[in-house]
């Protein structure tokens, strides 16, 4: 289980910033993932809530937000969007394409008090 290690990085990332800016508390997280990052959102929830206990997050929520998976397309020059690193074009129906999105993860902002 990969996202306990994530979530005791982005504990680590979130205390800092929340330092830096002199806050005592953090309420929620907000975080954005993308579609072929590897990331359970279930599982991710569940080691955030204990990641968090006796720091600054402690009972701090975690919203996460699903980025769609996207692509090169050579053979017609578009942006797509996939479900797959195996899928064709839905334009033109080729397979000339390089995944361009969908493996990213970044605290998108911290609500604070």
């Amino acid at each position: 289980m990969h996202e306990m290690s994530l979530c005791e990085s982005l504990i680590q990332v979130v205390e800092e910033q929340a330092k830096a800016q002199n806050y005592s508390n953090v309420k929620t997280v907000y975080l954005e993932v993308g579609a072929f990052s590897g990331v359970e959102k279930d599982a991710m929830c569940f080691c955030f809530d204990v990641v968090c206990r006796g720091t600054i997050a402690d009972s701090a929520k975690l919203e996460i937000t699903e980025l769609p998976a996207t692509a090169w397309c050579f053979d017609c020059s578009k942006e797509i969007a996939i479900s797959s690193r195996l899928d064709s074009c839905p334009d033109c129906h080729g397979y000339s394409i390089q995944a361009k999105g969908g493996d990213e993860m970044r605290i998108k902002e911290l609500e604070v008090y």
